[in-house]
């Protein structure tokens, strides 16, 4: 249960250019403190950070309500930031305590429910000439020895490397390329008779010269072995209800600031709550369609339409990075589809080229007409996709090479929901030149 606002006055804070929480009150130091930091370092509570930010960003005092997770409680108060000089002057007001929020995602269902994902990868390193300098472990347990006495040791000591389909080891062929590799198996030596996965980065000095590889290590069995439907099924559950309640709050409050209802305000506050409400609302459809499994509603929807409004979701982000959405003008393109499927299809797809297009690049969505299909295509600059990528990018949980960011769900999601109205994702890409996904859906 919630307390009565507290009567205590204002607490004060300051953070310098960079952050960080350079003098503040006792009770602002208890929380800086309970998150794990101290004074001099960062601020470690994320929404009155958050405030700061925006306040240090537009230049102008900001007032809002945020909560500060304690180490027992939380603390739900009101936070006013205001910019002085290169510095942030933070006071905290009207503390309520609350209980601490609901257990994470870990923790949702009993421990002897808990999904088993698979072994976790084990962390190795190595320098240039393939000796260990670090080891976690449990890796090190595997293959009968310790990290201190693996250590300065060459890797292939205690792993015997084995050739792949063509005959190469990947580690090796990585090793003169200065590439990183994938898909190399070895057998421990000693220890463990489990054939081990390797997978490795190159690691460069200052100068920019190879340096050895950052690498894991995965038993074959769980590398390979397929999450069961049921679990994957309760993993889908367990994420929507860990996600959906946070977020209808999250579309609450922006409604009302939206409305106003708390008082006027600027109009680009209520612009950037409509985003925030907007992407929220986004959000829970990815989350419902990530555990739905039945046929989408099919009406006749314009892609056009709704690439427009996709774009809308986006050009904040887009601008953020440098980066210009284009749609070619185009007649109405009629489908068969769900539009909510449809924009989420295409958010993820638009979002996708956003991020991997450089700075001053362009993305453009086009339209046409093929074969009996109604198509939308949603080309980037970006540095493409390889051969060998094309087709696990739209496995669950899986990434193209190299990529950052992101769950590798996206992108599975969207053929899934594609393959649900009739259609499909397809991809066009060669390295180097940028990457083109198509959505076909049957025209109408």
């Amino acid at each position: 249960m919630a307390t009565a606002p507290s009567d205590r006055g204002p607490v004060n804070g300051r953070l310098d250019a960079l952050d960080r929480l350079i003098s503040a009150d006792p009770d602002l130091v208890a929380l800086q403190t309970e998150a794990g930091s101290h004074i001099g370092s960062q601020l470690a509570l994320p929404q009155i950070l958050s405030i700061a930010r925006l306040s240090r960003k537009l230049g102008v005092p900001i007032y809002r309500n945020a909560i500060a997770a304690g180490a027992d409680h939380d603390v739900e108060l009101w936070v006013r930031a205001s910019p002085d000089g290169d510095e942030i002057a933070l006071t905290l007001e009207r503390w309520i305590y609350r209980p601490a929020a609901s257990p994470r995602l870990n923790t949702l269902v009993p421990h002897e429910q808990q999904i088993d994902l698979g072994s976790a990868p084990e962390e190795w390193a190595a320098n240039e000439d393939l000796s260990i300098v670090s080891i976690s472990s449990g890796l090190a347990e595997k293959l009968g020895t310790t990290p201190e006495e693996a250590i300065g040791k060459p890797l292939t000591r205690f792993l015997k490397l084995e050739e792949n389909e063509d005959g190469e080891l990947p580690l090796l062929v990585a090793a003169t390329s200065r590439n990183e590799f994938d898909g190399q198996r070895a057998r421990p030596r000693r220890g463990s008779e489990e054939v081990l996965i390797l997978r490795g980065t190159p690691v460069l000095s200052q100068d920019g010269r190879f340096a050895g590889f950052q690498g894991e290590a995965i038993g074959e069995s769980g590398a390979s072995q397929a999450m069961p439907g049921d679990m994957a099924a309760q993993l889908d559950q367990i994420i929507d209800e860990a996600l959906r309640s946070p977020l209808d709050r999250i579309i609450e409050s922006a409604d009302r600031i939206v409305q106003q209802s708390d008082g006027p305000l600027r109009t680009d506050y209520a612009d950037y709550a409509s985003d925030i409400a907007a992407a929220a609302r986004h959000l829970l459809s990815v989350i419902r369609s990530m555990n739905s499994e039945g046929e989408q509603d099919q009406d006749r929807v314009d892609l056009v339409a709704l690439a427009t409004e996709a774009i809308g979701l986006l050009e904040s982000t887009a601008r953020s990075q440098g980066v210009t959405i284009v749609s070619e003008p185009s007649r109405q393109v009629s489908a068969h589809g769900d539009a909510r499927g449809v924009i989420q299809i295409l958010v993820n797809l638009l979002g996708n080229a956003v991020r991997h297009s450089p700075q001053g690049g362009t993305v453009t969505i086009t339209f046409d007409r093929s074969d009996g299909f109604a198509c939308a295509h949603v080309a980037d600059q970006g540095p493409g996709i390889a051969a060998e990528d094309q087709q696990r990018i739209f496995e669950r949980f899986e990434r193209a090479k190299g990529a950052e960011g992101g769950t590798g769900l996206g992108l599975a999601i969207a053929r899934r929901l594609a393959h649900s109205m009739g259609g499909d994702i397809s991809l066009v890409s060669e390295p180097g030149r940028g990457a083109r996904f198509t959505l076909s859906l049957p025209s109408a």
